[in-house]
Order: structure tokens, then sequence, then C-alpha cells
């Protein structure tokens, strides 16, 4: 059979955004203006060109669109959808570890992932597929780029997202990276700081605050600039803090510190799946978290453990899962909204973080279905959630975390997706939304729109039972149809 000629440059597509890699390095706050960027393949450039309007030092290199530019050293190094196009193994393993060997902080690496229900009659090619334009395709299962990767550079991959994997050349800050994914932001405690007489001591407090809040623990003194001034106003940082509490709520930084502690062990729990790192290979400020809240890192690493071992139990998670004061509770799974993961207890937290360290972020998903009693999760995108009254499913990309199989299931293009109903259950109280949410829910539950819920899960059926009581919906507004001789009917918001 003679050789097939492989068109690699068709694989360049044409885009008027970011790329998915270049989009998680921005979501991730790996990619700004002050870090130098090389695109290795970078096609035509569009990332380039976009990046270099945000103000992002950047170059880039391809062997089709670019062949004459050098290829630099970076900060951030990509190879987006590169090796998954070179039809040659060792070939695809040189480029592999010559961006690796480009790259001074961290390398980010995509390429084409198999997922349920994909592809169109391929034709074998090599240990790919050779498509019906002569270009090439291999195609990974995420556990086998993962370990493709870790195999050829020696060091973790980190998964960002399906087919997009983070390599960092420093342990520290890769291990500070995994540490701020499951950290919460706190707002700082609201302060009566006109109780302060002197506009010295306001001046020095308000500061320490905003540390203590973000640390949840009293700050060392190479993590607060203003230590000394403190020191010398108030005699101790422990003094200040006495102050601070007396002029704002003691509960309130309690729970703060509760919270920073139930992250930490979120993040040693997942640290386990791949080894944890030791104690003198953390950042300063998570080595300080450890004293501080556990005592010792060998106290916190056995917390971390039996939390991980809970989240396990299938019996455990469903207890868990109804103890949920947040997220929508039916017989088999747990709904919530992905601002509120934070708000659930460390044990599901960690459940679901069990697919964040399989998955990373599933693009647009804002859904998050926990399977009580199955070990799977569901990653649901709604697009028009925040808009849309009733917003129809997209997509849903359900993991099995027993077996690692991967589905996805594409409702984009259908003409009787499923839809939501009562958005506000999803969301914790204070979300801003979950008053007009809750309001729209109120009208339509008190004009029996939300019994018979068999009938109602879908666009069509939803439809049909508007109609039928002679009403429409504008916006988050309840009116009556036109031309039904009802009485008017408008509430709600927009």
């Amino acid at each position: 059979m003679e050789q097939a000629t492989i068109q690699r440059h068709k694989t360049a597509i044409r885009r008027g955004d970011f790329s998915r890699p270049v989009k998680c390095l921005l979501r991730d706050g790996l990619l700004a203006a002050g870090v130098s960027f090389f695109d290795y393949g970078c096609g035509r450039g569009e990332d380039l060109e976009l990046l270099t309007a945000d103000g992002v030092m950047c170059s880039g290199w391809d062997p089709a669109f670019r062949p004459e530019a050098p290829k630099s050293e970076a900060d951030v190094v990509n190879l987006g959808y590169v090796i998954n196009v070179i039809e040659n193994p060792e070939e695809r393993s040189a480029t592999l570890k010559a961006a690796w060997g480009l790259c001074r902080q961290l390398l980010s690496v995509s390429a084409q992932v198999l997922v349920a229900g994909r592809g169109k009659n391929p034709v074998e090619f090599g240990d790919g597929v050779l498509t019906g334009r002569n270009t090439f395709q291999k195609f990974f299962e995420q556990s086998e780029l993962k370990a493709y990767l870790e195999y050829h550079l020696g060091s973790e991959a980190v998964p960002a997202g399906i087919g997009t994997f983070y390599i960092f050349r420093e342990e520290s800050r890769q291990q500070q990276f995994l540490a701020n994914r499951f950290r919460r932001r706190e707002i700082v405690p609201r302060r009566r700081v006109a109780e302060l007489r002197l506009e010295e001591s306001r001046l020095a407090l308000e500061p320490l605050m905003e540390v203590i809040a973000d640390l949840g623990r009293l700050p060392d003194p190479a993590e607060f600039p203003g230590t000394t001034a403190v020191i010398e106003r108030f005699g101790s940082m422990k003094r200040a803090f006495g102050v601070i509490q007396r002029i704002t709520d003691t509960e309130t930084w309690e729970a703060i510190a509760r919270r920073r502690r139930e992250d930490i062990l979120v993040y040693l729990a997942l640290a386990r799946f791949r080894k944890r790192p030791a104690i003198s290979l953390l950042p300063q400020t998570l080595q300080r978290d450890m004293k501080a809240f556990f005592g010792a890192y060998t106290k916190a690493c056995s917390e971390a453990d039996a939390l991980l071992f809970k989240a396990g139990d299938a019996t455990a998670l469903d207890e868990a899962c109804k103890r949920s004061v947040v997220g929508k509770l039916l017989p088999d799974d747990l709904y919530v909204h992905r601002d509120a993961v934070e708000s659930l207890e460390p044990l599901l937290r960690i459940y679901e973080g069990c697919g964040q360290a399989y998955l990373g972020e599933v693009e647009g998903a804002n859904l998050i279905k926990i399977h009580r009693r199955t070990g799977k999760l569901s990653y649901l995108v709604y697009p028009g959630f925040d808009t849309d009254p009733h917003p129809a499913l997209s997509r849903c990309v359900k993991l099995n975390l027993r077996t690692r199989q991967i589905e996805c299931f594409e409702y984009g293009k259908s003409e009787n997706p499923p839809i939501l109903h009562r958005k506000e259950t999803f969301l914790t109280a204070d979300h801003p939304l979950h008053g007009k949410f809750a309001r729209l829910t109120a009208l339509e539950e008190k004009a029996g729109l939300l019994t018979e819920t068999s009938r109602i899960g879908t666009r069509e059926g939803w439809e049909r039972r508007l109609a039928e009581k002679g009403l429409a919906l504008k916006g988050h507004r309840l009116v009556t149809r036109k031309g039904t001789g009802s009485a008017p009917v408008e509430a709600g918001e927009n």
C-alpha cells in the first residue's frame, strides 16, 4: 500500500477567539501581562494576536505558517493540539520534549481525547487515524494522555480540562496552584472602624484584617509588610488581632479559619491521588498553614486521608447529600450550581474534586450532578442559566469515577432539550440571583405550572403547560398569553 501523504497544516483552524488551552491558562491566572508566552505550533497565530492586544509578551513558531520564527524560551509554553497530528511516534515525543525545554515555569499541552460516541468512520494509520482530508489524528484517552506526558517529561501532568494538562517546572509552584483550586475567597468582616479613635490605628489594622481574612490565620512577618508597624503600635500581632475581634465579630473570624482549614483538607485529600510532596517542597505559606491549623503536616495528612476514604463510601456520600444545605436533592442525585460547590461540606467537595483531578474544568459547565450511589459525576452546560427563566441543557459530560469512563451527550441541536425549573434551588441563599429566581418559582407555583413534573421537563412539554394555562414568560416575568381572554397577569422581574 502506498504511504499516505499527511497534510498536517490542514489541521490549523481559523478562530475569532482564544483557543481552548489559552482560555484555560487565562481562567486559571497563569497567563497575564508580565508573564512571557511562547506558542509552539501556533498555526495562523490568532492566540498571539489576541494576547498581544491584551498586553501579554508573546511569540510563536509553526512549521507551516511561521517556519522562520525563532523558538524562544518563555515563562509559559503552549503545545496546543500538536502532538495529536504527528504520525511518527519518535517525532511526537521529540516535539514534546523540545517544547518542555523552552519553558521556564509551565508547559501547557493539549491533544484530542476520546469521548464515548465520537468519530466518523476513521481509517487506521500508525497508532492513530487518517482522516478524509489526509490529516492524521492520534486520539488519546484522558488517562493515557496524562501517562504519556509524565512518561516522556518525568513530571506530573495536572489536568486543566478534558485533553489539556499543565506540567510545572517547580513542585512548589504546582502545589500552590492545586491548593488555590480549592481555596475560597473570604470577605473581610464588616468593621466598626469609627470605634478606633486614632487614625493611625485604623490605618495599621485595616491591611492586617485583609491579610488575616485571606490566610485564615495570623500572618508571618514575611507575609505582611506592616508587621513592624503593628507590633510597635499594639505590642504584638495577637494583641492587634484582639482589637480587630472587638471591633468586628469573633465568630466571623473563627468561621474564616474553619473554612480555610477545610480548604486545606480538601487539597491534601486530593493530593493523595498523586504523591503528596514532602513538606519541604510545599510553598512557605502552605507550610505555615499546616502548623497553624493542624500542628503538624502528618496530622493534616491523616485527617485528609480519613476524609478521602469516606468519600469512596457510597453510604457516607449519600448521607452527605441528604445533609447538604445547598443544592437540589432528588432521589438519586444532588444538583448544585458551580458557584455553590464551595458551600458543600468537605466530603462532597472532595468527591467533586475527584472529578476535577481527572478532567480538570469542564468548559461551560455550570451545574454539577452528584450521583448519590453510583460513583458518577455529571457536568452540565446550561448556557442561558443566568438570563433564561428555564434554560435548556446544551451538553452533559458524565464521568464514572470507578472506571474513569467519560461520556458526552450533546443536546445543543435538539428540538426538544431538557430544561430547568426552580433555578434558585441550585444556588446558595446569598447568591445575587437567588431572590429573582425564587420569586418566579413562587409565581409559577401559584399559577399551578409546576405540578406534574414528568410533563414539564422538556421545552415542548413546558410550552404546552404554559399554553394550557393561558400564560407566557417575558424574561423572568409571568404574563398573560395574548388572545386568551384571561385576566391580565404580569409579575416577576426581567
